[in-house]
């Protein structure tokens, strides 16, 4: 006689299959959702854009995109730039504003954590592309299939791609996202409208900084503020988290809490650093930048990359300055990979050495 399982046995055997085979699906207790942002929410999700009106920077691609969808008009888009510019938070605040509440069914967002090889675009994509969506407005609306990541996509995924693109434009609008752009297939980027986000000046990320401390009551001194938006290098994403990192160690926000807590090496640090490589001898160098490094548990990687823009700054013959960062390019390349610490801050140490001698020459 064959045996009954009843849901509750399939759940206690696979917790990660629900009883109607949503695999993977979190199933929320009767006692209803969890609010929309509880005290545990990380703020990179807490203040991200919910509208194009929102987002920091890049006005003029925000508007180009919101007139195209407000005229009905959308092509099909392919954002790319650097983490953190933007890119997911725009197409999303696309979608609410198309969708509203019917948002989870109009849109198929598929991130690089999710398998997406030539079997997926064949029958997960195509499924939801190939059905007509029913609109009980005055207009039929399009479906929208988000592909997050889309660099991260096989070869063969996006060749077949670009043919179920070709094949349902009437009813459905692809968006793709990517870091590095040379890695999607020329077809697929001539069949999408393409919009770069460059790193966010410093001024937007200043701005919505300001608007976070306030919604959240935070203590930030000046120069916390503009040590926050130098470390984030034009990222909003590094930036929120750097802030709520700091505001979890210590009360008030300062410079030097802000670099303690990313170990990023102190710029007063980096001027006495470059002092001793550019005034004393080899193992008075040795002795000091091992010794700063031990006690303030800073990474010759970082060191290497500070002083390099402190060359940069400081004046001397352009011949001396070239060779110079041409060898501290060539020592961070080495420390990427692994390299060891020690004989690279010797390597570091015997440049800067080379290049004192160099600008005495010159001065002769």
């Amino acid at each position: 006689m064959a045996e009954v399982i009843s849901p509750m046995d399939i759940d206690e055997a696979n917790p990660s299959q629900g009883p109607n085979g949503n695999k993977g699906k979190a199933v929320v207790a009767s006692g209803g959702a969890p609010p929309a942002h509880s005290k545990a929410t990380p703020w990179v999700e807490k203040f991200r854009p919910q509208s194009l009106a929102d987002v920091a920077a890049h006005r003029d691609i925000i508007d180009t995109i919101d007139r195209l969808t407000s005229e009905n008009k959308m092509p099909h888009l392919l954002l790319y730039g650097p983490p953190g510019t933007g890119k997911t938070s725009t197409i999303l605040a696309v979608a609410r504003k198309l969708f509203g509440t019917q948002m989870h069914n109009m849109v198929l967002e598929l991130n690089a954590s999710d398998e997406r090889g030539i079997d997926v675009v064949r029958q997960q994509i195509q499924d939801f592309a190939s059905t007509q969506s029913f609109s009980f407005g005055a207009k039929a609306s399009v479906k929208l299939v988000l592909l997050d990541e889309a660099d991260a996509m096989t070869k063969d995924a996006q060749f077949a791609l670009r043919r179920v693109i070709e094949r349902y434009t009437k009813n459905t609008r692809f968006a793709l996202i990517c870091n590095n752009v040379n890695k999607i297939i020329p077809a697929l980027q001539s069949r999408c409208t393409r919009f770069r986000f460059a790193p966010l000046e410093s001024v937007h990320v200043t701005e919505r900084l300001k608007h976070v401390i306030t919604s959240e009551g935070l203590d930030v001194t000046g120069d916390g503020l503009a040590a926050l938006v130098r470390l984030s290098n034009g990222d909003m994403r590094k930036a929120l988290n750097i802030l709520q990192s700091t505001h979890m160690a210590s009360q008030q926000i300062t410079e030097e809490a802000v670099y303690l807590c990313t170990g990023n090496p102190l710029p007063k640090d980096i001027e006495q650093i470059s002092y001793w490589l550019l005034n004393e001898s080899f193992s008075f160098s040795l002795q000091k930048i091992s010794d700063i490094k031990a006690t303030k548990g800073l990474a010759l990687v970082d060191i290497v990359r500070e002083v390099t823009m402190f060359v940069f700054k400081i004046k001397m013959p352009s011949d001396v300055r070239v060779q110079l960062i041409n060898d501290l390019a060539d020592i961070e390349y080495r420390l990427t990979f692994g390299c060891n610490d020690k004989l690279q801050l010797g390597s570091v140490i015997s440049t800067f050495t080379r290049a004192r001698s160099a600008l005495v020459a010159a001065a002769k």
